[in-house]
């Protein structure tokens, strides 16, 4: 199989967490710097003299962000790859050796090669987005530590893990305010915030995910939301065999948060989903199926009511 040749002059970034591997696509040009800011300066100068405009770079665990913030300044093009896509396009190319330089300029093709791009997204979101990751690591560590006290007997042991669970829930509760008051600092994240916890069923910790972590809330489709979270099932069929429809992917905190907001707002704060969780169970749907199908409806409900800038028309609360 051929691959369409294009014309695009684009660069490839191999990112560690002390130096910066680039290689340019169909040339046999490549580049060593540290990753810090004088090397990113000495990056930006070398795509200049080259006149490279458009770079690929993997997600590396946040070792690209800063090098990516320095490139999109000097009004270079970056695509972030998710390490699935490149590993995906290797395969494809069924290439087997591997080295950072190798792997920049694997990089540099899929940017040479990519159609679709991404919006630059908002540097407030970025910040915003790491400081609720932290939230979610408090929250999945005050959750070890209630394991833990399950099976612990001695009132020292227990004493001291109920404090430590103690403590964990106050830091939680205060950065989420931190975070509450950082986004109501901006007029237009602070509306955003509202129309989404205007939704029956939606408290703060699922509104500032909303919030944070899908940006494209209100100019996507329904079908496109759901995917996006990882919320939409997809077909497992291949000639006359029929497979179960699964839900795969997406943005796994995001769903998560939909999760846990669903699970008591099917049965008491949201009649639509009330309704819609008692007529799956009905047609003999699992608990865990009519749920997620209560998640989904939740996230359409949110993006509705962001892309008409409106907030949501309270019903009467079941009981």
């Amino acid at each position: 199989m051929k691959m369409k040749k294009y014309n695009r002059k684009a660069a490839g970034i191999d990112t560690g967490k002390d130096k910066l591997d680039i290689a340019i696509h169909g040339s046999n040009d490549l580049l060593e710097v540290a990753n810090d800011a004088t090397g990113h300066r000495q990056l930006v100068e070398w795509l200049g003299e080259r006149k490279v405009k458009r770079i690929g770079i993997e997600a590396s665990g946040g070792y690209e962000r800063a090098v990516t913030a320095a490139l999109r300044l000097a009004n270079v093009q970056v695509i972030v790859f998710q390490p699935k896509q490149v590993h995906c396009f290797a395969g494809f190319k069924l290439q087997r050796a591997k080295n950072d330089r190798i792997d920049a300029a694997l990089i540099a093709t899929c940017a040479a090669y990519c159609e679709k791009t991404r919006e630059v997204p908002d540097p407030r979101l970025q910040d915003l987005a790491e400081a609720l990751t932290l939230v979610d690591q408090l929250i999945e560590d005050t959750a070890r530590w209630k394991t833990r006290l399950e099976s612990v007997q001695r009132a020292e042991q227990r004493g001291f893990i109920k404090d430590e669970i103690k403590r964990l829930t106050g830091i939680i509760t205060a950065e989420r305010a931190r975070l509450l008051r950082a986004v109501k600092s901006h007029k237009d994240l602070a509306r955003r915030y509202s129309l989404i916890e205007s939704v029956q069923g939606i408290g703060l910790p699922t509104a500032l995910t909303l919030l944070i972590r899908m940006p494209e809330l209100g100019r996507l489709t329904r079908e496109q939301v759901a995917a996006l979270a990882g919320l939409a099932p997809y077909d497992h069929d291949s000639g006359r065999f029929k497979g179960q429809r699964r839900i795969a992917g997406g943005r796994g905190r995001v769903r998560k948060a939909l999760y846990a907001a669903a699970f008591p707002a099917a049965y008491r704060w949201n009649p639509h989903l009330i309704a819609l969780y008692q007529r799956l169970i009905e047609n003999e749907k699992t608990h865990k199926q009519a749920l997620i199908a209560c998640a989904r409806k939740l996230l359409v409900m949110v993006n509705a009511v962001v892309a008409r800038g409106t907030p949501w028309v309270k019903t009467e609360t079941a009981i």
